[in-house]
């Protein structure tokens, strides 16, 4: 697969056509891709010991086939290729502009912070 985690894609078919986002994990034995922000579904979370149902949003895996990485010089999709230097470094470049690929902006954010329990609550009052 030419496509890896942090690649900024393009869905190209599909009822998300020409949305982009960020691959955020591969599944490579069914060949499908996690993209942040495209193929939503609603997932209905039965309610149980007094705590309502919920309706929650959640993001599906695509076919890899269906997406395609994007060019970084013009933003429109591309594929990929790859060059070998001197030295045997392998850079992956895109076929339209030849500028090599880098890593989204975005999968190299900070993990958010996580907010403290009721019980962590208690234990720093008391």
């Amino acid at each position: 697969m030419k496509i890896r985690v942090g690649d900024n894609v393009i869905v190209r078919t599909g009822k998300d056509r020409g949305k982009s986002g960020v691959v955020s994990k591969i599944y490579i034995a069914q060949e499908k891709v996690l993209v942040e922000g495209v193929n939503a579904k609603i997932k209905h979370v039965k309610g149980r010991d007094g705590v309502p149902g919920d309706r929650t949003e959640i993001f599906v895996p695509i076919h890899i086939s269906n997406v395609s990485v994007v060019d970084p010089k013009s933003g429109k999709p591309t594929r990929v290729g790859y060059l070998v230097d001197a030295k045997g470094a392998k850079t992956r470049v895109a076929k339209k502009s030849g500028q090599a690929i880098t890593k989204a902006a975005a999968a190299k954010k900070e993990a958010p912070k996580k907010e403290a329990s009721k019980k962590e609550v208690k234990k720093i009052k008391a």
